[in-house]
């Protein structure tokens, strides 16, 4: 079997950033609705009010997470954008289910970007 292309490579590195922004998008959901749970339910118990403190740290240290995943999505879009242009310079040909694969990953990124903005 012959090795992965760059552009394949390239292509799986943007999908599977996106996949794990979605990833940590479902992750925020679930603590802000534990969260939520948790002070619908307090009463005046110190472990309530320490759980409801540590899970809100929890989303904090979530959404830190995703400037740095913004940037690092961009930054494989922008790979992705450059094997594709280089190709089509250099002549060489990729299978076009891989280019239409590239093509669609970008277009799902860019929209995960606007997302997380």
């Amino acid at each position: 079997m012959a090795p992965p292309s760059q552009l394949s490579i390239k292509t799986s590195a943007v999908l599977r950033l996106v996949k794990e922004e979605a990833s940590y998008h479902k992750e925020l959901e679930q603590q802000q609705s534990r969260v939520e749970k948790l002070k619908s339910q307090s009463s005046n118990d110190e472990n309530a009010e320490y759980q409801i403190k540590q899970e809100l740290k929890a989303i904090e240290e979530t959404k830190a997470v995703f400037p740095s995943l913004k940037k690092r999505i961009a930054e494989a879009v922008d790979q992705l954008d450059k094997q594709l242009e280089s190709e089509k310079e250099s002549g060489e040909s990729s299978p076009v289910e891989d280019i239409n694969k590239a093509k669609e990953a970008i277009a799902e990124a860019r929209v995960s970007i606007r997302e997380v903005a």
